[in-house]
């Protein structure tokens, strides 16, 4: 009786797809870090690159490893590297009033990748980053309400409204530049 090949699993293509998830969460990790520490203070939450990398790594990686990547990137933040806005990193980061907005970028992972992977239209495609960074916009506000004892309307014009402009831009170049990407990778490889 003689083995057949098509009754052998392929595993070396599963090792294949595993290292390339693990190098793909890796090396979006690596951006988030290195271009998140960067950023504009403008009051009590600057303006960072960090949404921008998010909207690039769902669109690339999908929901599942863009959320890994956010989450590896708020543990390395809380080891202490300098890896949040202003080159900041710890506990207390997250624990201060911004921290509500870097929890939230997980579940804006989630919510935006979920929608763009089901998404072929670019306006549903911004409507689902849209809706991902209000639910960090809401994560957010509702830790910095509490942190610093403000009210609602006073944490909104302080820390969302100044922000929509710059995250609308951050879109519009996430929806422009992502699809040549995700083309030259898929090509690549």
């Amino acid at each position: 009786m003689t083995k057949t090949y098509e009754s052998v699993p392929n595993t070396n293509i599963n090792t294949r797809s595993r290292i390339y998830s693990l190098c793909a969460v890796a090396l979006m990790t690596a951006v988030t870090c290195v271009l998140a520490p960067f950023s504009i203070p403008v009051g009590p939450v600057p303006i960072s690159l960090t949404t921008l990398v998010i909207y690039i790594s769902v669109y690339l990686l999908g929901w599942k490893m863009a959320s890994l990547s956010c989450f590896v990137y708020i543990l390395i933040g809380m080891a202490g590297l300098p890896v949040f806005s202003g080159f900041s990193g710890g506990p207390g980061k997250l624990a201060g009033p911004t921290g509500g907005y870097i929890i939230g970028f997980i579940p804006m992972a989630v919510i935006t990748g979920m929608m763009i992977s089901h998404a072929k239209s670019r306006i549903v495609q911004f409507l689902a980053m849209a809706l991902g960074t209000a639910v960090c916009y809401v994560f957010g506000t509702a830790w910095f309400c509490v942190i610093t004892d403000s009210g609602v309307a006073a944490a909104m014009s302080a820390c969302v409204l100044p922000f929509i402009p710059g995250d609308i831009i951050k879109m519009a170049v996430a929806l422009i530049i992502c699809p040549e990407i995700k083309k030259s990778l898929k090509s690549a490889f």
